[in-house]
């Protein structure tokens, strides 16, 4: 008998927490969040939850933890952008389609109590969080924005009849093919005299905090169009300057500015971390931070976390200084390869940006969506 019950108590959330931990035990391509992040994401004094209402449901079998989800309710998706639905996430479970099915009608309970048409997930409580399911290429290592998913996840909500709503595609490319396909310095150069743009010079990661908050106004402003996209909050752009900013060197990061400094357009890559996390195994103490710190300062392999241009500088080469700036950082490091952050498939744009680079798509992802 399957048996599911809201977590309550600080034991229970531990609980949660680590479920996938036991769950992923054997498997060499999950990578294990840091669990303290992970408590303090579920905290109900995060700024999130002003917007955002939220429940966390453990599934058990004979007294043993067998899944977990979370049903949410974002209600600036809800009121401003007028999507009148719950989302699920953090959904984890073993192969068992009635666990599964016992989770997500907990799920649905909750969305008919807030009369929202549909249910859709994966998804965090925003779109700063991870979100979609991996449907193809399990055997990949996960990066620290996505998540990774036993396959027999899609096909229990193909079953349950989900149908699919948002899709994603993420890239891998090989750092000489990008510098093959183009001829960045002389490119740049001709777009830097015609645009009077330029690039900004980062020393220490101290000066590039000055810029971030203008780096997600640009977010904003390049992603608007995207019937997905949920506007980023200033305390979202805090949690993130937090959670993320202590992992990354000026050398993967590239700022382009306008002739009156304003920014324009930029890149953000990180080295992977994904090993370093697999070896600390959800802990950054005692040894934790030491891997994360060897993989900062011998890596050969960069994640590509966030672009931004300008629309009214899209389509003009733009992003040629961006690959300049990080190409000649990532030589001198002995970067070989690049992978993308996980791309929407109606994101034109950023599609085309990378069609360029001649990329292999080695993982894709969807959210699930049931009207109710």
């Amino acid at each position: 008998m399957i048996e599911v019950r809201e977590v309550l108590s600080k034991k229970e959330l531990n609980d949660f927490v680590k479920f996938p931990f036991k769950l992923y035990k054997d498997n060499k391509y999950w990578v294990p969040p840091i669990i303290n992040d992970e408590l303090k994401s579920f905290d109900p004094n995060q700024d999130i939850f002003k917007t955002v209402e939220a429940k966390y449901f453990l599934a058990y079998k004979n007294n043993e933890i067998v899944g977990r989800v979370v049903a949410i309710i974002n209600w600036t998706e809800v009121n401003e952008l007028k999507k009148n639905k719950a989302r699920f996430g953090w959904l984890e479970m073993i192969d068992d389609i009635e666990v599964t099915k016992a989770l997500l009608d907990k799920v649905i309970a909750f969305g008919k109590e807030h009369k929202v048409e549909y249910i859709e997930g994966p998804m965090g409580f925003s779109n700063m969080d991870k979100a979609g399911m991996l449907t193809e290429g399990f055997d990949y290592t996960a990066t620290m924005i996505g998540f990774y998913n036993f396959d027999y996840y899609a096909k229990h909500l193909n079953q349950l009849g989900y149908k699919p709503e948002a899709e994603w595609i993420e890239y891998f490319m090989k750092i000489q093919k990008i510098t093959e396909t183009i001829d960045m310095t002389k490119i740049s150069a001709l777009i830097e005299k015609r645009y009077k743009v330029r690039s900004l010079e980062f020393k220490s990661i101290k000066d590039v905090l000055p810029y971030v908050d203008e780096m997600f106004g640009l977010l904003n402003k390049s992603y608007a169009d995207l019937q997905s996209f949920v506007p980023i909050q200033q305390f979202q752009i805090d949690h993130y300057k937090e959670k993320y900013l202590n992992f990354i060197h000026p050398d993967f990061i590239s700022c382009i500015v306008d002739e009156n400094g304003k920014i324009i357009a930029f890149g953000i890559t990180m080295p992977s971390f994904s090993k370093a996390f697999q070896k600390a195994n959800g802990k950054l103490l005692p040894f934790g931070w030491f891997h994360l710190l060897k993989a900062m300062r011998k890596n050969d392999h960069v994640e590509f976390y966030l672009i931004g241009v300008d629309p009214k500088f899209q389509n003009k080469g733009i992003t040629a200084l961006i690959f300049r700036d990080l190409h000649v950082n990532f030589k001198r490091r002995g970067i070989k390869t690049v992978e993308t952050n996980p791309l929407l498939i109606e994101n034109n744009k950023i599609q085309q940006l990378w069609q360029q680079f001649n990329p292999i798509t080695h993982k894709e992802r969807k959210t699930f969506r049931l009207d109710i």
